[in-house]
């Protein structure tokens, strides 16, 4: 059974960077989607950025110019870099995977993930 595992989460000031790995543990598919989200308090889950065995990568436009993902190990890992952080930044970040059934889903960062993380903690202080 596919796992994915994040990590690299924690307390970082605002103006801080921080990297967040995900790594993928059985993944035996021939194709993949592989995608970071983020979720606040009360909020829903939204996408970040994903990649995909296309070699497509899309990003959230919120989070272009401040967050780069790191696809060259994809499937095995997803890293995630965020720069320039400010405290609407703070959530609960989660990794995703799942085959390339749907690109359409993938580039727009659709919830329709097969394989999910058990998500990993940022804070952002002011």
């Amino acid at each position: 059974q596919t796992r994915l595992v994040e990590s690299g989460g924690g307390s970082v000031q605002a103006g801080g960077s921080l990297s967040l790995s995900c790594t993928a543990f059985e993944y035996t598919y021939s194709t993949y989607c592989m995608a970071w989200f983020r979720q606040e308090p009360g909020k829903e889950r939204e996408g970040i950025a994903s990649a995909d065995s296309d070699g497509i990568i899309n990003y959230r436009d919120s989070g272009k110019g401040r967050f780069t993902i790191d696809p060259h190990n994809a499937p095995k890992t997803l890293r995630l870099h965020m720069d320039r952080l400010n405290t609407n930044a703070t959530a609960t970040y989660y990794c995703a995977s799942t085959p390339l059934w749907s690109p359409d889903n993938c580039h727009k960062l659709r919830l329709d993930f097969k394989f999910w993380g058990q998500g990993i903690e940022v804070t952002v202080g002011g």
